[in-house]
């Protein structure tokens, strides 16, 4: 007898749940290597746009919404908030034989970061998905600031508890994220490409790209992102707005 999923599923949907064993095999890795969990974190975000990409050329499925919802939480809360984890809890020298303040507050932070991308991602399926815009950060994009930063060695571990925590606001947040138009896209997916590629080419120039076009994007695109000669997208691209 045939699994359930044959001939309800497509290949988008195949992608999508890549993404999600992606996000488990970041969260074991953090523990060994830091560095190779932050490009198995950038990696999944490829693949969250490639399934979208492929959902549009060959057509997507009912499941299809759900699943990409359901494998963010891996690859884009769970997944970032373990590296966030583990980098300030190594950085602070804490140790995790014995429940301290500090450790517990690491701990809090990190679920917390984990909660806020489910609310989101939740929200997002129910009110977004057929929008040109999206409130609040995207979990995608949160997640590949958070690796980028790792990649570009910017991995002080006070840094990254703070970043860590103003997501948690920023991805519930009220602020209205354009969706970006497909040459942007383009240009972005060719930097994540070769941050995951060659992460250490030339002083780490990718990585740091990446860092900064994901900041300038996350800061600016809500106020200045569009011209009115420019016509609103049709595509997401890498970073959609789940």
């Amino acid at each position: 007898m045939l699994p359930r999923f044959v001939g309800r599923l497509g290949v988008a949907d195949a992608v999508t749940i890549a993404n999600a064993a992606l996000g488990f095999v970041a969260v074991v890795v953090a523990f060994v290597d830091i560095r190779l969990a932050a490009r198995l974190i950038l990696l999944a975000a490829i693949a969250d746009g490639l399934d979208g990409i492929l959902a549009r050329r060959y057509g997507g499925t009912e499941a299809g919404p759900y699943l990409d919802s359901l494998a963010d939480v891996a690859s884009f809360a769970v997944a970032p908030a373990v590296l966030a984890f583990v980098v300030v809890r190594d950085g602070l020298g804490l140790e995790s034989e014995a429940v301290t303040p500090d450790l517990l507050l690491v701990t809090a932070i990190s679920a917390l970061f984990v909660a806020m991308a489910v609310a989101r991602l939740g929200l997002y399926t129910a009110y977004d998905t057929s929008g040109s815009y999206t409130e609040g950060v995207q979990t995608t994009l949160a997640a590949t600031i958070l690796g980028a930063a790792i990649l570009a060695g910017v991995a002080d571990p006070r840094l990254v508890l703070a970043v860590t925590g103003a997501f948690c606001y920023l991805m519930v947040s009220r602020i209205q994220y354009p969706d970006l138009l497909a040459r942007d896209a383009a240009i972005m997916g060719v930097v994540h490409a070769l941050a995951i590629l060659v992460p250490n080419f030339a002083g780490r120039t990718f990585p740091y790209a990446l860092l900064m076009l994901g900041i300038a994007y996350m800061t600016l695109s809500p106020w200045f992102y569009w011209r009115e000669d420019e016509p609103q997208p049709t595509e997401t691209g890498l970073h959609g707005n789940a």
